[in-house]
């Protein structure tokens, strides 16, 4: 039994079910207020500054800010984090699920109070979510704009690029929130990624000895160093009177000193 099965064990009756949906509802339910001009979504970003001061809420409510993008593609945005979520849900089972969540979340505040002033939104959290949908399914296919099919391997192969590009490029608190973000990725995948890892460094390694031997020639004038590769018109035979199979050019298979010693 694994830990997170002897978690599950000791913990399981704790977690949250349907734990998409009340991220979902309650990112709706924001998006409304917000909308409405109820509320002001500034008022539940995350910032360690204002929690220190009292407001509390702000742990929590983070994780109800809606996605940031066109009202025409919020509820495609919601059905595809609901699709995954529930995809992983039933992979995983509801707690291994709630914990994967839960582990990003703490990973991220924790990281956020290095930085109180920085404002922290839910955004790397469902990044996470979407990269280990990929890393389970890498071939589901996704349609860009509704036309272009790509599988999601790609896509999440991108978001890889860009991570680490802003791990490169970005602040501090840029960088800790990134990898706090995949802290569940880690978690959850580290030992398959690090067996792939370890099973693409011996397919490379493979493949290189056999373009070596490949590129080897194979003739070649034991006199002046000829091959078949550098000269391929050229004739070569081996000498039976000399040791260890040495090849000879057609000019001077006939002159040369024989090698009778290895």
């Amino acid at each position: 039994m694994n830990l997170l099965d002897r978690l599950e064990k000791k913990l399981g009756a704790f977690c949250i079910p349907h734990l998409t949906e009340i991220l979902i509802f309650g990112q709706v339910v924001v998006w409304i207020a917000n909308s409405a001009g109820w509320m002001d979504t500034q008022n539940i970003v995350l910032i360690p500054e204002m929690v220190m001061n009292g407001e509390y809420r702000r742990l929590a409510t983070f994780l109800f800010i809606p996605p940031n993008v066109h009202p025409i593609f919020l509820v495609f945005a919601w059905m595809f984090f609901y699709f995954m979520g529930s995809a992983l849900e039933a992979q995983w089972g509801e707690f291994h699920y709630n914990l994967f969540i839960l582990v990003g979340y703490a990973a991220t505040v924790a990281v956020s109070f290095l930085n109180p002033q920085y404002a922290v939104t839910n955004t790397f959290i469902g990044t996470s979510v979407f990269l280990a949908f990929a890393l389970l399914y890498p071939d589901f296919m996704i349609y860009i704009f509704f036309i272009i099919p790509v599988r999601i391997k790609w896509v999440a192969a991108f978001t890889w690029v860009t991570y680490a590009f802003s791990l490169f490029t970005g602040n501090w608190a840029t960088r800790l929130t990134i990898l706090a973000s995949i802290s569940n990725i880690a978690l959850f995948f580290g030992a398959d990624l690090f067996r792939a890892a370890k099973a693409g460094g011996r397919k490379m390694a493979h493949q290189t000895q056999e373009i070596i031997k490949t590129a080897e020639p194979f003739h070649r004038c034991g006199v002046c160093g000829k091959t078949d590769q550098t000269d391929p018109a050229l004739d070569f035979r081996y000498c039976s009177r000399c040791v260890g199979s040495i090849g000879y050019c057609a000019e001077h298979i006939a002159r040369h000193e024989h090698k009778l010693n290895a």
